[in-house]
């Protein structure tokens, strides 16, 4: 009698933790935690939800929890973005208009190029003086894309919105004669010259602040740049951009294809 007994609460007991077990894996909120592929890895930073802002409607849920999207970056970032010089001026003359020789002329030419000084998606530099905000308007939409890209990539991954700083857009004949007194890398057929060419910033970022919303937890610099090479990677893979990682000047050199 009491072996049956014994035999029926190890029975009862095997059934229950096999049936806790199929529940567990079936429904994974019950336990109060979010699976680790849900998980979020920001360089060691804690992450916590956002206030709602661009694109949250398109957030993944588990239940009324948001799943935020890891951030990958690229394993190197001379080895993904190494196109150089003599790749890139062959698609600058192709796509991009002839050289200008200075800000006057420029004045005259602007039914040619589209003015990308400003966007809710990037912010244009206002420390920059060799260059003016303009692009032929191929490279003027993979501009927005890339900035839109990157604000709805951080807005996935639970990371607080910040725009893009482009440091460098058109220069002229003269732009390009001032900047090499003083600056040996710069080229004398520059990709620049044909509004093609465009710099990002990968150092700085300018955060956006919502007014009514929550205190916003600090970001670093180098999170935001490992977004902003997953975005760039993509744009390169699909053949849309040429991307040169920029480690003197800081900046990733981009020329629409």
């Amino acid at each position: 009698m009491r072996r049956l007994k014994k035999k029926i609460f190890l029975s009862t007991f095997g059934a229950s933790v096999a049936l806790l077990g199929v529940v567990r894996w079936a429904f994974p909120g019950v336990t109060g935690r979010v699976p680790d592929d849900a998980a979020v890895f920001c360089l060691d930073e804690e992450v916590e939800p956002v206030a709602d802002t661009l694109r949250s409607d398109m957030l993944p849920h588990i239940g009324t929890q948001r799943v935020y999207n890891r951030v990958t970056g690229v394993y190197s970032y001379e080895k993904c973005f190494s196109d150089l010089q003599e790749v890139q001026i062959v698609a600058a003359e192709q796509w991009g208009v002839p050289p200008i020789r200075n800000r006057q002329e420029a004045e005259h030419r602007k039914d040619e190029l589209v003015y990308v000084g400003m966007s809710p998606y990037y912010d244009v530099d206002s420390r920059m003086t060799q260059s003016i905000p303009y692009l032929v308007p191929r490279a003027g939409l993979l501009l927005r894309h890339i900035g839109r890209t990157f604000m709805d990539s951080l807005d996935m991954k639970g990371i607080p919105l910040h725009r893009i700083i482009v440091s460098s857009v058109l220069r002229t004949e003269e732009d390009v004669e001032r900047l090499r007194r003083y600056n040996s890398n710069a080229s004398e057929q520059s990709c620049h010259r044909y509004g093609t060419t465009f710099d990002i910033a990968y150092n700085r970022y300018n955060p956006v602040y919502d007014p009514a919303g929550p205190k916003r937890r600090t970001v670093r610099d180098d999170t935001l740049k490992w977004v902003l090479s997953e975005v760039l990677r993509d744009c390169r893979a699909q053949g849309r951009c040429y991307v040169k990682h920029e480690r003197k000047q800081g900046c990733f050199h981009i020329t629409v294809r």
